[in-house]
């Protein structure tokens, strides 16, 4: 069974539903159905044309539903539209379905969730991760923008900036591992950049670029993760870096700063250091004030602290990581960021000198980490500040 080629098709299906008219909630219950038929039905018998399979099946699937509602038999006298088997037509309708999904009637952080969920293909825990909230908690926020739109009409697509909003999120879900996810990010951001003329499209394309630029480099042969600073950075593509920063370029000319030119501003400043030494740290601390300025996200104030400690030493950073306000998401009594804040006080403390503080800090964020490779690399870095002090 190949899972990559129905995670690509459903978009395109699901986008067929809503255009022949299912409601949100009902296209995507019936897609879901069609995707549990193929994997029962494809390994013994693989369809000629798996993406028509598909939409007949999950169009099936949602009139049999529309006829078992007794609030929906008013489109029983659909059933004669039933598409017969047959090619479908090659459109790719996923940008266009991102939009849809950030219906105005939806705040654009529930719009960004359902996206994700719908069409991203992301997991609940995937999304709640993202968001910095518990997995319970973002399951009842999905719950309630299917049902905010399950009854609305698609023809008022949202704004870009949602759109941005979940394209980031994909991208940084298949940078973490999925390294498709984060190439159908980059194609889908390139189409809209081709689209729409617009300073943050572009830099958040190149913010896209920058970063996988490095993605051969991020792991060793066995897997384990490689932090950016001992990267073989003879491996960096170069050819996408320099388009990124081509593009990054051009819409930093044009004066109008947003959060991703920020962020992609910064990937530039270590695409171009020779080595992790030369990195201009003070500039990517001015960059974080922007960023911070422009968001006020925990986690940039927390790589604000890092940039701090390598441009002003560890003390330097370790006393902006204590000017966190503690009430924020950050800090290590509020769940999921524990990792990320543990980490960096653990590499600060390392830095320091102080080696006991932070192989117990790495340990601490080992066991809260959100995937097996960061956890693995958390406990080596435990494991070798222990060895150091028992020499």
């Amino acid at each position: 069974m190949n899972e990559a080629l129905l995670r690509s098709l459903t978009p395109s299906v699901l986008g067929i539903l809503v255009r022949r008219g299912a409601d949100f909630a009902a296209a995507e219950d019936a897609v879901q159905d069609a995707l549990v038929e193929a994997v029962r039905v494809w390994p013994a018998d693989p369809p000629r044309d798996p993406k028509g399979w598909l939409v007949t099946v999950a169009w099936r699937r949602f009139l049999d539903a529309t006829r078992a509602d007794a609030a929906r038999r008013r489109r029983e006298d659909r059933l004669d539209e039933e598409p017969a088997p047959g090619t479908a037509p090659a459109v790719d309708d996923t940008l266009q379905l991102y939009f849809l999904c950030a219906h105005p009637s939806l705040t654009p952080s529930s719009a960004v969730a359902l996206t994700l969920r719908a069409v991203g293909g992301l997991t609940t825990r995937q999304i709640a991760q993202a968001y910095l909230v518990p997995e319970a908690t973002m399951a009842q926020r999905i719950s309630r923008a299917k049902r905010t739109v399950s009854g609305v009409r698609f023809d008022q697509p949202g704004d870009v900036a949602t759109v941005l909003r979940v394209l980031y999120l994909v991208f940084n879900e298949g940078y973490s591992g999925d390294v498709d996810l984060a190439a159908e990010a980059i194609r889908l951001t390139r189409q809209l950049a081709a689209a729409i003329d617009h300073p943050e499209v572009a830099g958040l394309l190149a913010l896209m670029l920058l970063h996988h630029a490095r993605r051969t480099a991020r792991t060793a042969p066995d897997g384990s993760l490689v932090p950016l600073a001992e990267q073989d950075r003879g491996r960096w593509d170069t050819k996408s870096i320099a388009e990124g920063v081509e593009i990054l370029q051009a819409a930093l000319a044009r004066d109008r700063l947003g959060e991703f030119q920020a962020q992609a501003a910064i990937a530039a400043l270590h695409a171009d250091a020779p080595t992790a030494e030369e990195t201009d740290w003070v500039q990517i601390v001015e960059w974080y004030d922007e960023l911070t300025r422009l968001t006020d996200s925990p986690v940039v104030r927390l790589n604000r602290a890092v940039a701090v400690g390598e441009a002003d030493g560890p003390r330097a950073g370790l006393a902006a990581l204590a000017a966190l306000d503690d009430s924020s998401p950050s800090s290590s009594s509020r769940g999921y960021p524990i990792p990320r804040h543990a980490a960096v006080a653990a590499y600060l403390h390392e830095r320091d000198g102080d080696l006991a503080t932070a192989a117990r800090l790495y340990a601490e964020a080992a066991q809260k980490a959100p995937n097996l490779a960061e956890r693995d690399h958390l406990t080596r870095q435990a494991a070798r500040l222990n060895a150091r002090r028992c020499r």
